[in-house]
Order: C-alpha cells, then structure tokens, then sequence
C-alpha cells in the first residue's frame, strides 16, 4: 500500500515524538533538542522539516542560519545540519527529500550551502546520500570539485563539503 510522504516544518507537538522515536532505537536524543530547534524556529535563526510518512514520523532535517563552524558563519554560510530518517524509512527516498528542502530554504537566503557529515561508520547513510545528491564531481586526491569543493578534517573526522 502506498503512504504519502508528508513534509513540513517543525511544530510543538513533534519534540517529544521525534525523541521517543529515537529513544526506541537506541539514539540518546532529549525532547531539549527538539524543543530547542522550535524555539531557534520561532527565532528565526534555524528551520526544520520534519518528514512523515502516513501519519509516522520518519525522520527530519535542520538547517541553521547561523552556523558554529568559524568557516561558515565569517561568511554567513547558513549550515545543513542533523539529517536524520529513521531507520525503519531508510532507502524509500525520504532523506533525500528533506535533503531538497532544506537545500531548496537555503538557496532562498544564500547562494551557498554548507553540509557537514561524520567519517564515522554511522554515519555511512547520511555520507552516501550527499555524495549522491552533489550536484559536482568530487576530486578524491585534491579535494577540488566543479562547483564547489571539500576540505577533509582529519583532527575533527569530519568532511565539510561547500555546495554552490
């Protein structure tokens, strides 16, 4: 049976859905976070999008205008940030649609997008699907790519990846 992908922003009554959903599979996240993220919406300083699927909650992306990273907010590069889509709705194309929309919000306010992504096994998901989803070829010896490029951390494990 096909469900319908729902797709919007955050509201007071995702905080603690979206932390028991993760609670269940073992993700330490406290209803704090999301509550924090509503609270940064109403702020005006991030965004979130929350992905459901029927009426199940599968997963969410933030993109937060005011980045921590020095490189991005001394250019006032807004930052994709925290994508994640429960396991269970994984491979059905649902990251990859909030990936869309937080990329579709931030073209409105900047012309270049940052996104930060672990080197960490974990986070294989999220490194697959913004390799996908790059609209550059990547240079895997220099780091250079048509478009944009990348800088690969090795003290923080982390790849930033500019997106033009």
């Amino acid at each position: 049976m096909f469900q319908k992908l729902e797709i919007r922003s955050l509201n007071e009554n995702d905080p603690e859905i979206i932390a028991q959903a993760f609670q269940k599979i073992g993700f330490g996240k406290r209803v704090s976070q999301y509550e924090r993220y509503l609270a940064e919406q109403a702020a005006g300083t991030r965004i979130c999008y929350v992905a459901a699927l029927g009426n199940q909650f599968a997963g969410y992306v933030t993109v937060n205008w005011k980045s921590a990273y020095s490189g991005f907010a001394a250019k006032n590069i807004p930052e994709i940030q925290d994508l994640n889509v429960l396991p269970e709705f994984r491979r059905r194309g649902i990251g990859a649609r909030l990936l869309d929309w937080a990329e579709e919000a931030a073209s409105k306010r900047a012309a270049i997008v940052g996104i930060a992504v672990g080197l960490h096994p974990g986070y294989s998901s999220a490194q697959r699907l913004y390799i996908k989803k790059a609209t550059f070829q990547m240079d895997a010896v220099f780091g250079i790519a048509t478009g944009g490029w990348r800088k690969a951390c090795r003290r923080c494990s982390m790849i930033t990846w500019f997106c033009t």
